[in-house]
């Protein structure tokens, strides 16, 4: 984790393992020392369970891992750093621990240097903006992988991926229970809320430091994405928002008002002939029909406020019983069946996801409480007063002035290829790329292609000269 120290933020939190005599006797979880590559890497292990850490266990086992999800007998730690990377960092934020990693691009190339017995390509500092990753549902750092060094070369910046509250390592909170340090007063920020995340994302353009940054986000991390611009666009110099789990507009508002406007004059032009006329009659039965839409509004007000009601009735309900020990354990079968398909489905060829690949999304399973925060999650979008109050998404797209790119496969089982072409067209002047021969998952499936997309995007956007382009890393 020498790469977190760099920065120098007070509230980082670097992960040192307890020292080997305090090891717990056999049968607890205690920590094994390996030697790898003259450094030594500690895994947490009890005496019936296999290696933790997605990385290490191919090498070490030299066999095809044994898949265990979302059963209740597997083992589960209290604290997510014991499983964490080399190049983790933890640093807090509102009372929440997040999980995240940093890659320079100086750094990055430094390494490169030492490591490869091949000249490493040079590159310029091609945009002076750093890079936000935002990770979808069920997914973490990890997704990011595979492009967070290219991308640092691409951008000559720094490039930050964090885990989501529910979601990778970042420590799973009491929902209930948490309160923001210093913010004793007033109601305390749910971890699990989309306003949570977006104020993250801001945080740690902050944290970076910068004045404004990229902001890349994958399926519902696009949402965050989007958000966190609307929060604050000043902020935010791009957006690229990857096979977006954001539904695009049905239609044009521009037709809407332009058909309402002649429906309008109609009205009016018939109006101003009944006016002319005189006739009693017609004003009889005007006022008739003012007076009855006066109380079919009574009427519509009263039961939309019925409506309401029912309906945080019903959100109360079924918050509560997701809460439950019988929701709880709903959710683990689900994840536990469901779980690994998913993953598989969303990719192309779903031959080709590796073992290190589902290891890499089960990991954050072994961690104590990860079905409770999923709880909470899913509750916190169900209960989100905060976007309520918002105008519907749609309806603010046109609204939106920093460049964006929109890129999906072409072949996305989970969000519609012509979705986000749709939306890409609701966005003015936004730019829309089609990896073939791809599904949801182009930064992991395509990562040499999608980093290539990105790097012409930025190019063609800040105006940068063509320069060598950085595999991804397998």
């Amino acid at each position: 984790m020498s790469s977190c120290g760099a920065y120098g933020n007070p509230q980082f939190l670097v992960f040192s393992p307890p020292k080997l005599h305090k090891l717990p006797h056999s049968g607890r979880k205690s920590l094994l020392p390996l030697h790898i590559d003259g450094a030594t890497k500690f895994l947490v292990r009890t005496a019936s369970s296999a290696p933790l850490g997605g990385e290490y266990s191919e090498q070490l086992q030299g066999a095809r891992p044994k898949q265990r999800t979302a059963s209740k007998d597997q083992d589960e730690v209290e604290d997510p750093k014991f499983l964490a990377d080399s190049d983790s960092c933890f640093c807090e934020f509102n009372g929440v621990q997040i999980h995240h990693k940093i890659f320079d691009a100086e750094l990055s190339e430094d390494t490169l240097k030492e490591g490869s017995t091949q000249q490493a390509p040079t590159y310029k500092k091609t945009v002076s903006f750093p890079m936000i990753l935002l990770h979808g549902f069920g997914a973490s750092v990890f997704s990011w992988s595979r492009v967070m060094k290219p991308l640092s070369l691409v951008t000559g910046s720094k490039v930050l991926a964090f885990d989501r509250p529910a979601f990778g390592l970042t420590s799973r909170v009491n929902a209930v229970k948490h309160s923001s340090p210093g913010n004793q007063d007033s109601k305390p920020l749910n971890p699990f809320s989309m306003m949570f995340s977006v104020l993250a994302t801001l945080y740690f353009i902050d944290f970076l430091p910068a004045e404004k940054a990229i902001l890349v986000g994958h399926s519902a991390g696009a949402l965050v994405a989007v958000d966190a611009y609307f929060e604050a666009p000043e902020r935010v110099a791009a957006l690229i928002l990857v096979a977006p789990a954001i539904f695009a507009p049905l239609t044009t508002r521009n037709v809407v008002k332009e058909n309402q406007t002649g429906v309008d004059n109609q009205i009016k032009g018939n109006s101003s002939d009944s006016n002319t006329s005189g006739n009693l009659f017609s004003r009889s039965f005007s006022m008739l029909s003012m007076f009855a839409k006066n109380i079919a509004d009574a009427i519509l007000n009263a039961m939309k406020g019925m409506t309401n009601m029912i309906h945080s009735l019903y959100q109360k309900a079924l918050s509560a019983i997701l809460r439950s020990a019988a929701g709880v354990i709903v959710i683990r079968m689900i994840i536990g069946k469901f779980g690994i398909p998913a993953v598989r489905s969303a990719w192309y060829d779903p031959n080709q996801v590796s073992d290190h690949v589902l290891q890499g999304y089960t990991k954050p399973l072994k961690v104590k409480g990860w079905d409770k925060a999923l709880v909470e999650y899913t509750v916190a979008l169900l209960t989100d007063s905060a976007s309520k109050l918002k105008p519907p998404m749609a309806k603010r797209l046109s609204e939106i002035s920093c460049p964006v790119l929109i890129v999906t496969g072409d072949t996305d089982r989970l969000v519609p290829s012509w979705n986000s072409e749709k939306l890409s067209r609701a966005i003015p002047g936004s730019s829309f790329e089609l990896i073939k021969n791809c599904g949801h998952l182009p930064q992991e499936e395509k990562a040499e292609e999608f980093v290539s997309v990105v790097e012409k995007f930025l190019q063609r956007v800040f105006g940068v000269i063509d320069e060598p382009h950085l595999q991804a890393a397998t």
